[in-house]
């Protein structure tokens, strides 16, 4: 049977507009994400200025307001370099493959309720599916691709050794993402983006539903390649990353499709966990609070407040070692994703069964679920502490030259005693043939 026939009432009510209100739709969609795209840049150098007390930019426009158009433009009439080792098709097609999903995605984000356009009554979404959260999960696979084909087509080493980084932090933390979206699943009774947004009208799901909230958070800013987990573009290992062979516009494609992309994540958290485009308490008490255009501007500040998170974190972590990202993602987000996703189908169950209030039960839960994830950094903390603290065990004798040239000394080997004329290294003694 077709999907859209077993979808509710409400999600069957999505595809009847009018051609030219649906172009219209897309329209404004590909407009706010440039916008937002515009002003994330600013603020993240004026935020990150602020804390690090400097001014930042404050020159181009009003109060600097234009130098994210200027450095778009910049970036526009810079050369485009193509260079001799790469595959030129595929060089061109994978910065078009990196964005492009990025703007798909947000084909199902719900902006506000139903309202009135020139007459036509319309929802402000796009479109829904009755598993519109898997098609943005799918969707937003589609976008690895980009990465591996803009490393391999580029035809140098690291390019391809940023790709293939880039690509396994995307895959392990987009089973964390996909995990913690489950129990909202169970709790909403549905994937629809809109429907999801309508079962919140109590109780917003980052409440609920915390650790899934906490890992979904953590998770966003891994698959964004965002600090503390910006791996793929370690400037002391990688230069750029994925990216280094490209400029002009091609490079422009890229650094768009991040920023877009964090405005996604922003937006899907936003929808899952905080109740998309319903107003916050107390304005929820407000009558007219969720009505007409007014949740236009609560699901904006939310994202708003999430893009704010992106721009903290930059700003106050350092970057993780690749090995902390990877067990951070298979060793403990995962584990205990799996382990909240049982203790809240079981809870469901009972509930569907029993009819009991099972609210209190997850928030103690998830309470418990957030210190146990707390003890597992302290523990990881003072166990890395005791470790440093050891002398290491010599196993072997450093060779300087192995293989032919100079290598560094690795823990736990020792360095050679070196003789100079006769004289051991650290000696002072004179010798005769040097007086």
């Amino acid at each position: 049977m077709n999907a859209v026939l077993l979808a509710s009432p409400e999600v069957r009510g999505f595809g009847a507009d009018p051609w030219w209100l649906v172009l219209g739709k897309a329209v404004v969609i590909f407009v706010f994400l440039v916008l937002m795209t515009l002003f994330t840049i600013l603020a993240e150098r004026r935020v990150v200025a602020r804390m690090q007390h400097r001014i930042g930019p404050n020159r181009v426009g009003p109060f600097g307001l234009l130098q994210s158009l200027a450095d778009g433009i910049k970036l526009a009439l810079k050369e485009d370099i193509i260079p001799k080792a790469a595959h030129k098709a595929v060089f061109v097609l994978a910065p078009i493959l990196s964005t492009a999903p990025a703007f798909m995605a947000f084909a199902v984000i719900p902006f506000g309720p139903e309202v009135s356009v020139f007459g036509e009554r319309t929802h402000l979404q796009l479109t829904d599916l009755p598993v519109a959260v898997l098609y943005i999960l799918a969707v937003a696979s589609v976008g690895i691709y980009g990465i591996v084909l803009a490393g391999w087509s580029s035809g140098s080493t690291y390019p391809l050794l940023g790709s293939l980084r880039s690509t396994a932090q995307l895959i392990s933390y987009e089973v964390a993402m996909g995990l913690s979206f489950v129990g909202v699943f169970l709790y909403a009774g549905s994937m629809s983006t809109s429907e999801i947004v309508a079962a919140q009208g109590d109780y917003w799901y980052a409440v609920l539903l915390f650790p899934s909230f906490a890992i979904y958070v953590i998770s966003m800013v891994g698959e964004t390649n965002r600090a503390p987990f910006d791996l793929a573009e370690a400037e002391g290992e990688l230069v750029g990353g994925f990216h280094t062979e490209y400029s002009s516009l091609k490079f422009a494609l890229f650094f768009l499709a991040e920023y877009v992309n964090m405005v996604t994540v922003s937006a899907l958290a936003t929808t899952l966990f905080l109740g998309g485009w319903r107003a916050p308490w107390p304005l929820s008490l407000w009558e007219g609070a969720n009505q007409d255009w007014w949740p236009v501007l609560w699901f904006t500040a939310k994202v708003l407040l999430f893009l704010f998170v992106f721009i903290w974190l930059r700003g106050t972590l350092p970057r993780l070692r690749y090995d902390q990202f990877m067990k951070l993602g298979w060793k403990v987000l995962i584990p205990v994703a799996i382990g909240w996703l049982l203790m809240v189908a079981t809870v469901r169950a009972l509930n569907t069964e029993y009819d009991f209030d099972a609210r209190q039960v997850l928030i103690y839960g998830g309470i418990a679920a957030a210190v146990l994830i707390g003890l597992t950094f302290v523990w990881d903390f003072v166990a890395a502490r005791s470790r440093n603290a050891e002398p290491p065990e010599v196993t072997a004798e450093w060779d300087p030259m192995a293989g032919g040239h100079p290598v560094p000394p690795l823990p736990g080997q020792q360095r050679p005693q070196l003789t100079v004329a006769g004289t051991t290294a650290g000696s002072t003694t004179q010798t005769e043939d040097h007086p």
